[in-house]
């Protein structure tokens, strides 16, 4: 079933379901996109835009969350959180007098009970290990021990220091597996040194 919602463009962030995004709501558009939708069904479509200018066109594949936590400052800016729902397909992009923009979408029904075999599990915690090394983080391993496996590869493939291209090819993933396996190629592309100084990524 098709689904009209606004939606948020922003280049390198990216949501999925079930984990929360922090934002700074301070163009006068996005002040009004969120007021308009703290009266409707405090429901955002997060995407990202093909190029990081002002209309460009839009990835296919976004995720829709609901503001689950806002605070409103003086000065009209919002401090907010939304949590994931739902990944969406975009249908169309709608023409409406909003300042904001808009989009007909269906919305991903995602695989049930989803889990990584124990070598899978085991190669990709190894894999992680050594990207926090190289990138110089400091990760508290035995809380990461303790997530489970959806909420660990979708976490990591929201937070980490990838490019545009490579996190939507993340969201884009159709199932943990596949998405556990890119999320390890990218961290050895990442983490590659090009003589010595140049870090490969996928853009």
């Amino acid at each position: 079933m098709a689904e009209r919602f606004a939606i948020f463009p922003l280049t390198d962030a990216i949501l999925f379901p079930g984990l929360h995004l922090p934002l700074h709501i301070f163009e006068p558009r996005y002040r009004a996109m969120v007021s308009d939708a703290l009266v409707k069904d405090r429901r955002i479509g997060m995407i990202q835009p093909q190029r990081p200018t002002e209309g460009a066109p839009l990835f296919s594949i976004g995720c829709v969350g609901k503001i689950s936590n806002v605070e409103a400052l003086d000065d009209g800016r919002y401090n907010l959180v939304l949590e994931g729902e739902s990944r969406f397909r975009i249908l169309r992009e709608l023409d409406v007098k909003t300042a904001y923009r808009q989009v007909e979408a269906e919305l991903i029904a995602e695989p049930e009970d989803e889990v990584l075999s124990s070598v899978e599990r085991a190669g990709f915690e190894q894999e992680a290990r050594r990207f926090a090394d190289v990138q110089g983080y400091s990760v508290d391993w035995d809380s990461v021990q303790r997530l489970d496996d959806v909420s660990l590869i979708d976490g990591v493939s929201q937070i980490a220091p990838f490019d545009p291209a490579a996190k939507q090819a993340l969201l884009e993933a159709p199932n943990l597996r596949e998405r556990c396996e890119l999320l390890i190629q990218l961290m050895q592309f990442f983490t590659h040194r090009d003589d010595g100084d140049e870090i490969i990524t996928l853009q």
